[in-house]
């Protein structure tokens, strides 16, 4: 059974990736782990031992509000909680703790909501974007204005490199949930050849899976992102899935960005991204 680590921080926006990962939980068998990190400042005043009495109690009260805060999803959803967790952790970097309890625990995905940022925010980091970068779990950015519905169809975008490997993975996520998987490459001018000369033989392994192969020829100007968003409202996937190569140097993330990265930032559809270097 597949464990999703479901991270929220308590607010209407976040309560989208919640609605995903119960979506996600009716259609396959899935554990779902609900989990809020939170932030306590010690006042200077404050001996040791209060301080310790009054963690704990904030951990039993934070405990409570994911409880509720979950549950009343739930009801809203008119579903009932099945092999569900909750986590409340005490930590200072939210995303830091999200990925230390992911990996520590065997978490197969995390699952978060998104609202986007501006561009120092994009900078500096977000918590989605953190998590893009650095987990080497695989991350669902869901957006903040998502809308439940039954996942049943995947636009997996690729370079080509790797395909295999990629592809096994993204057909490991498809199979058990019956969805169909749109593959799709964007052909540049002047693209090395070698890319392409084992897509078919690539493809023959899978063709008891349902897999459309896209090839589009575009014009190199032209902004990915952009056709990525104009193939997404054409196809209407539930889920468009992506992996980013994660070691790239500090100034290339900052001045080119990773495009599963930059996508979630302005993504309308739920967005599954793999490390790539994993």
């Amino acid at each position: 059974m597949k464990k999703v680590l479901v991270t929220t921080d308590l607010s209407k926006n976040a309560k989208a990736g919640l609605r995903f990962a119960i979506q996600l939980a009716t259609q396959i068998p899935v554990e779902l782990t609900f989990f809020y990190s939170y932030h306590l400042m010690k006042p200077t005043s404050w001996s040791d031992a209060a301080f310790a009495s009054f963690k704990k109690s904030e951990a039993t009260k934070n405990q409570k509000k994911l409880h509720q805060y979950v549950n009343l999803i739930y009801k809203n959803k008119g579903e009932v909680p099945k092999k569900i967790k909750y986590v409340v952790k005490e930590a200072i970097m939210a995303d830091s703790a999200i990925r230390e309890h992911a990996l520590q625990n065997n978490f197969d995905y995390i699952c978060l909501s998104t609202r986007g940022a501006g561009y120092f925010k994009k900078i500096l980091g977000t918590t989605t974007s953190s998590l893009i970068n650095f987990s080497t779990v695989p991350v669902i950015a869901v957006p903040h204005n998502y809308r439940t519905k039954s996942i049943k169809k995947l636009l997996y975008f690729t370079d080509l490199t790797h395909l295999d490997k990629e592809l096994e993975k993204v057909v490991a996520f498809a199979h058990p949930l019956g969805a169909e998987v749109k593959l799709l490459h964007f052909n540049y001018p002047f693209e090395a050849s070698g890319k392409k000369s084992n897509l078919d033989e690539t493809l023959k392994k899978y063709q008891k899976s349902s897999i459309d192969l896209r090839l589009i020829d575009c014009n190199s100007t032209d902004s990915l992102i952009a056709k990525i968003n104009k193939y997404s409202a054409l196809l209407k996937p539930s889920l468009l899935i992506m992996f980013t190569k994660q070691n790239r140097s500090f100034v290339e993330k900052i001045f080119y960005g990773s495009k599963s990265e930059s996508y979630s930032f302005s993504a309308k559809i739920p967005l599954l991204v793999f490390n790539k270097t994993a």
